[in-house]
Order: C-alpha cells, then structure tokens, then sequence
C-alpha cells in the first residue's frame, strides 16, 4: 500500500503531503478544487505519459515521490530483487519528475531507472479508475488475467502458456533441422567419400615407416650391393685378389703369435684368447653380412608397386594430415561428424513425435481451461451483474465473452488458450454488449469497475485501487451502496477515492479534503486530512451544500456514527 504520497508543483499544487492508511481513503472538494491533482500524481508514479502542462506555472519541474509498503506483496518484492533493488523495512521509494524542457526522471529507492519499469512493475498493482486514465477494464488483455484468477485458474493458465512455449520451442528447432536438411545431406555426402578414401587406404604408421624403408633398400639396391661386398671382403678376404686375406685373417695371425710370445713374458697371458674371441666375431659378422648381401637384389616391380603405394599415402597427406597419424585423426573426427548427422535425422524423427505428443498435451490443457473459463466466466457474469444493479446501474448488462484466439498456422492454440475472454457490457436498456472502451463514461467505467473488483475482491490482493467520478448521476440509496462495496473493497486493498457523495465519504477509513484558496494573486490547492467535527462539517457540507445547519451536521453525524469504521 502508499503509506506517503509527497507533490510538489503539481498543477495548482505547490506541495502537498497525504498520509494513506489501510482500507477506505476518500478525498473530497468543492469541483475545481484539485482533487484530480492526486490521481494524475499516482498516474505519473504508475509510469503513465505526461505533459508539461502538469507542471505549476512559474517551476521548473513536478515532483511526486510515495512511500510504499511492500510487506503484504512478496511477489512485488521479488520481482525487485530479481532487477536488483532490495526493500529497506518492507518499504520502497518511487519518484518521479517532470521538468518544464520536457526531461522526465523516475526513480526506486533513489536509483535511476527506466519509466518503462515503473509501469512493468506496478500494472496490476496499482489500477486507476476514471473517465481519462487507463486501467484493466479497458486494457482487453488484462480481462483474461482477471477471469482466471476469479476462476483459480492461474495454474492452468501457466501450463498452457507453458506447453505454448515448449510447442514454439520445438517447431524452431524443427524448422532449423529442416532449413539444415540439405547443408547435412550435401556434407554427408563429402564426409562419407573422405572416409571411404582414408579406409580404402588401410593405414598404419608402424607399416607405412617399413614400407618407406623397403623402398629406401630397392632404391639404393646397387650402391647396397657393393659396398657390402667391399665391406666382407674386408672382414673375410677378397677371393678374386692375390692376397685372400682379411681382418678375420689378421687376427687368427696376431693370436698366434702372442701365444708364442707368453712363454716369453707372463704379462701377455690371456692376450691370444681375447685375439680368439674378437676373430670369431668377425667370422660371424662375416657370414650375416655375406647372407645379407646374398638376400640384396634390384626388383623393379617391387619398387613400382612400393612407389604407388606410398604416392597415395602421400596424396592423402596433402589432403588430410601432414602425417599418417594426422590423416588418422582427421579420419576420426570425420567418422564423429557423419555419426552426428546421423543423428540429427534421428532427432528429427525424434523431434516430430515429441511435437506431436506436446501439441496434444497443450491442445487438452486449452480445452480444459476454456471449460473452466465457461463456468468462472457465468459465476463472474452474474456477480458483477448484481451488484451492478446495487450500484444504481438497474439497466446494465454485463457478461465474459470468449473470443476466439487468434492462432498461429500449425498450433493448437494461442498462448492463453483456445479464446480470448473479454468483459463486454451495456450501460442502457436497448443497447448491445460492447467492449468497455466503446460505450462506457467515465463514471460508468468507474462503477463497473468498482462492481468487477467486488466480485473479485478476494483476488490479487494488495492492490491500490483508485477510483475517480464514481458519484456521476448517482445518489440516495445507490450512492450508500457504492459507499458500501468500496468499504468491502477496501478490506482486501488499499483503496483511495475522489467523491462528491456524503454517502461514501462516511466509510472511509481516513479522509481528506482538498481546498483551493487565492494567495498573492495566485490559486492555489491544499490538502490535509480532516478528523472529528472537521470531518463532520465537510460531509455536511457535502450533503447540504454551503450553507450547513443544524439538522445537516446532525445527519452527517449520523452517517459517520453508522458506518464509518474507526480511522
């Protein structure tokens, strides 16, 4: 609820303090007083339009800042914190300013914000009822939010816009798969060649290094040739020179003759073995390296095929890896890719089923909400239909339409289901039932929402609604029951009213009387809140008119003592 409303250079208004209470709080005046002033000030804080014609003559700017109590509506709280403001106390700060060069500023809790999120948080939370302030009965897509909540319909309402979503969801990435369809057929096609290429090549790096080395041995074949005979005849002696002799041959002579030579001298004992030793060795070393040389032969054909193998080694190379073990790896993540396109066409099949099964579900959970929207919106019909009539209106008709959504090729239903409920209404006998924005004044708006907001006075509470030209063409018995319906309003929101009727002053719970007075040549208003016999005087006033006698401050006496509650 306000608990503090500040003006400041407002219209006529220089500055003004109200403190708001819980329940019923009426503002009356003389007309042309400035009562108005109030409801343009909250207009402003609710994040409507404004004009620098709101602004007082001679400033350069209009304030209006409240002081609003948040502790009853914690989905307000928590849609603060989620924008990062934090309630100091349950208590919130809103500003807002105009100045005269056309600049507007607002402001929550002292930081700067977009007027935009005053109206995204406080639509719903602060409804404003006149002949030229918009509020929920002309604003259609609010009528459903309305019916559904009478109607404990909110849950039903979330699952369908839900499974709405989920169904748009689906149909994107639908609709991406198959925008991709041809990119993927194009690219499977690519990637099942590349790995048909690769395959086909049977690669491995341990064979690829041994065929690189057979060709190395065929290629070099003469020059192996040679120099390893030359290399034998070396160890073992040429047989084609005179002197057959080779190292083996040395050696075998050198161990004789040291073994001749340790008679002589004990220190070259074990010099002949060792000699022994080292001359097998290169017996040996002769006889592998003579069968080594035995097995080299030119091979032409061998070295072609090798040649033709390695050719397409290397042209995978160039294409795919600058090494066998790259070309591999490019293999596998190519085989990687395909199995996911592979599965993307499965989620395609997938994804259609699962469309089909949500399209379903949303079209069930519609048609459950509309059944349940036809019930709430005949209970709704004739609650608000009665006390239409209790209201003075004996000739008004009221009724929930359900238009039929507008839906979106290949969907079900719209976001709020299979209608749109709309509140249509009829002020006059002989008239049609219209939308409130074509046949309703402001008073009769006025009415007819004080009459909806009755017969859902238990929803959504914590709400501040104003109402403004309740009392148009309204009086006696009627003008007693408006007072009376504001009065239960009032018990579930905080409820502020501009009034010309005794009738309804004398519920309110607090009530203020706005003054316009001539200062220095200049007019200007006042407000301040009227108590006791003061209060007594302006519902006289009210009831009798400027001259206010004994037997009209005793009926106002009388109406305050029988129905308004204790301030």
């Amino acid at each position: 609820m306000i608990e503090t409303l500040r003006i400041e250079n407002v219209a006529i208004l220089t500055r003004g303090e109200l403190e708001f209470g819980p329940g019923l709080n009426v503002l009356t005046g003389e007309t042309g007083a400035g009562k108005s002033i109030v409801l343009g000030s909250l207009a402003l804080l609710a994040g409507a339009r404004f004009s620098t014609d709101v602004i007082r003559e001679g400033s350069d700017a209009a304030r209006v800042e409240a002081v609003f109590l948040t502790q009853d509506v914690p989905d307000l709280e928590r849609e603060l914190s989620e924008r990062g403001f934090e309630t100091e106390n349950h208590e919130l700060i809103v500003q807002r300013s105009v100045a005269r060069e056309g600049r507007g500023r607002a402001r929550l809790s002292g930081q700067l914000v977009p007027v935009g999120t005053l109206t995204e948080l406080f639509r719903g939370r602060i409804e404003i009822s006149s002949q030229h302030d918009s509020q929920a009965l002309l604003r259609a897509d609010e009528h459903g939010l309305l019916l559904d909540r009478m109607g404990d319909l909110l849950e039903s309402r979330e699952t369908v816009a839900r499974l709405y979503e989920q169904l748009r969801t689906l149909d994107k990435e639908f609709a991406r798969l198959v925008t991709a369809a041809r990119e993927r057929e194009r690219r499977q096609d690519i990637l099942s060649f590349q790995l048909a290429e690769i395959d086909e090549a049977e690669l491995d790096p341990e064979a690829f290094a041994e065929l690189e080395a057979d060709r190395a041995r065929l290629v070099h074949a003469g020059r192996l040739q040679q120099e390893s005979a030359e290399a034998l005849a070396q160890l073992m002696g040429d047989p084609l020179a005179d002197d057959a002799r080779g190292a083996a041959d040395a050696l075998e002579r050198a161990r004789r003759l040291l073994e001749a030579l340790e008679r002589l001298d004990p220190r070259l004992d074990g010099w002949g073995g060792r000699l022994a030793d080292l001359a097998s060795e290169v017996r040996e070393a002769g006889l592998d390296l003579e069968r080594y040389l035995a097995g080299i032969e030119a091979d032409p054909a061998r070295l072609s095929d090798l040649d033709e193998r390695l050719g397409e080694v290397e042209r995978l190379k160039r294409k795919y890896g600058a090494s066998v073990e790259e070309v591999l790896r490019f293999r596998d993540e190519a085989a990687s890719e395909l199995a996911s396109i592979g599965a993307a066409d499965q989620r395609e099949t997938t994804l259609r089923q699962e469309r089909d099964a949500t399209a379903a579900r949303l079209l069930e959970a519609a048609m459950s909400l509309s059944a349940a929207r036809k019930k709430a919106g005949k209970r709704l019909g004739r609650e608000v239909q009665q006390r239409l009539r209790d209201l003075g209106m004996l000739h008004a008709r009221f009724e929930v339409a359900l238009v039929p959504a507008p839906v979106a090729e290949g969907l079900p239903c719209g976001p709020g289901g299979l209608e749109t409920p709309e509140f249509r209404f009829s002020a006059n006998a002989g008239e049609s039932l219209r939308s409130f924005r074509k046949v309703a004044s402001g008073g009769e708006l006025s009415r007819a929402f004080l009459a909806i907001k009755g017969a859902l006075r238990g929803s959504g509470g914590g709400m501040v609604l104003v109402f403004d030209e309740l009392d148009a063409g309204v009086g006696g018995e009627a003008a007693d029951r408006i007072g009376r319906s504001l009065a239960e309003l009032a018990a579930h929101h905080q409820v502020l009213c501009i009034t010309h009727l005794p009738q309804v002053a004398s519920f309110a719970h607090r009530h203020f009387k706005v003054e316009k007075t001539i200062r220095k040549g200049r007019t200007e208003a006042s407000i301040r809140r009227v108590e006791g016999d003061e209060r007594i005087r302006e519902i006289a006033r009210m009831a009798g008119g400027t001259e206010i006698g004994e037997a009209t401050l005793a009926h106002a006496r009388e109406l305050v003592a029988a129905r308004s509650p204790q301030a």
